[in-house]
């Protein structure tokens, strides 16, 4: 009997055995194997120039060492590798291979590098983002400044101050001097910076060397390196507006790390960053490294305008599907009713500023001009002059912007507070030209106003000055 029982349970616990599942395909606690391995290995130039800057750079070799560049095998040589042609190959970088001190400076491991990584070196594994950003006002800039500024277009300040300053943001036209980088153009990270390849740009600007974060790049720090001050304060409007105080709030829980294309509001982050608004997707609208896309109007722009009709860079979209797809992006935290009443609020200061202030103003400075009250030679040397520029560059684009992302204090007090004042004084001082006949004191001893005035052969050709 008691063999009977035992050969019953023996074969009860095969049934149960044939009847459970396995854990291999249950999946519980069971590793899987990866059905494909895209395996890389690094050359051994690469290992060089990784075990020299180790060494030599610490600081850099930390940066990508914590990169998703490092994590997926791309190194040094893979940004920085250069044909022994070009133009900008280092010189001195192969004195580096002459060492004795080092194992890595044989001359078996000699590459041509260069110190510029730009655009066209990125596009080789970012194509899209390459192909976007070269079309955006970011990559043009240098373009657009000199076509609009009359501190460039007339040499109102010097190149020492437009290195330490303007192209700085803005970006430098590269060029070689005694075989290395000119220093009066390098270093240099500015989003328009010219290239010796001919591309346009810099995408360390925002993602910064070597880390290359997508997280960095997403916080509006990044942004506010360029865009603050009196002209364009977008980073002290941002953070006065309730987005800004969300931001500061609870920005430390955001998911900062998510991978490309899938930061989603509400899930990874609860208020907007400028990256969130200007470049991020979500919900049907795609990321785009094109800046001038989701803008329906020009608003540090003189006259505010649509940015098809900016002159000086004339963007190839539609506003009204542009706007179609920034309004996209706010419902997916606010209303239908409440976008487009903020909407028709800005459209309403848009009309404003122009009609009010910037149209009459104009006017008034073109009758000076053409009485010759005022002097076209230069611009800045006469008070008119400067009141006017800052009519515009300063409080008006402080009250356009400021009504665009919602920073009361900035739309009134900093914005139309300011361009009344502002507006009044030039008014008056212009009526006393008109009525007196005199002309407006001119510096004759203006300072700095040194600049070379030639447009840059690179950006706008040869025969263009």
């Amino acid at each position: 009997m008691s063999g009977i029982r035992a050969l019953g349970m023996v074969s009860f616990c095969l049934f149960l055995l044939c009847a459970i599942p396995s854990f291999s395909e249950t999946g519980i606690n069971t590793p899987k194997v990866k059905e494909f391995r895209i395996e890389r290995s690094i050359p051994p130039e690469g290992i060089a120039c990784i075990e020299c800057h180790r060494r030599e750079s610490p600081g850099i070799f930390a940066d990508w060492a914590n990169s998703r560049h490092a994590s997926a095998a791309i190194t040094c040589i893979d940004c920085h590798r250069a044909e022994e042609f070009d133009p900008d190959v280092s010189v001195d970088h192969y004195k580096q291979y002459e060492r004795n001190d080092t194992p890595y400076g044989r001359k078996e491991y000699r590459v041509p590098v260069s110190a510029v990584v730009t655009p066209k070196d990125c596009s080789r594994c970012h194509p899209d983002e390459v192909t976007q950003y070269s079309r955006s006002k970011h990559a043009n800039t240098i373009e657009i400044i000199w076509k609009i500024d009359p501190w460039l277009k007339l040499g109102m300040n010097s190149d020492v101050e437009r290195q330490s300053g303007c192209f700085h943001c803005h970006g430098s036209v590269l060029r070689m001097k005694d075989g290395r980088l000119d220093p009066a153009t390098w270093p240099n990270v500015g989003v328009g910076r010219v290239n010796l390849d001919g591309s346009r740009g810099s995408c360390t600007s925002c993602h910064t060397r070597h880390r290359f974060s997508v997280m960095e790049a997403r916080k509006p720090e990044a942004c506010g390196q360029c865009h603050l001050g009196p002209d364009h304060p977008q980073i002290e409007i941002y953070m006065e507006s309730k987005h800004g105080d969300i931001y500061t709030a609870f920005g430390d829980g955001y998911n900062w790390d998510a991978a490309p294309g899938t930061w989603t509001p509400g899930v990874d982050f609860r208020g907007p960053t400028c990256a969130s608004c200007h470049i991020s997707g979500a919900g049907t609208v795609l990321t785009s490294h094109d800046v001038t896309e989701r803008l329906s109007w020009e608003t540090q722009a003189p006259l505010t305008v649509r940015p098809s009709e900016f002159q000086a860079f004339p963007a190839k979209t539609n506003w009204e599907v542009e706007r179609q797809k920034m309004q996209a992006i706010c419902m997916q935290c606010h209303g239908k009713t409440w976008v487009e009443d903020h909407y028709a609020k800005m459209d309403a200061v848009i009309r404003e500023y122009n009609e009010v202030y910037f149209k009459p103003a104009k006017e008034m400075l073109d009758r000076l001009y053409e009485k010759g009250l005022l002097d076209k030679t230069k611009f800045f040397d006469e008070r008119l002059e400067v009141e006017f520029y800052e009519l515009w560059h300063h409080e008006g684009r402080r009250a356009r912007m400021g009504a665009a992302m919602m920073a009361p204090d900035y739309a009134w007090w900093h914005g139309f507070y300011e361009c009344k004042k502002r507006y009044n004084a030039f008014m008056e001082e212009a009526r006393h030209l008109l009525e007196t006949g005199k002309k407006a004191y001119r510096a004759p001893d203006y300072p700095n106003a040194t600049g070379s005035t030639e447009r840059p052969p690179e950006v706008f050709g040869k025969a263009e000055k």
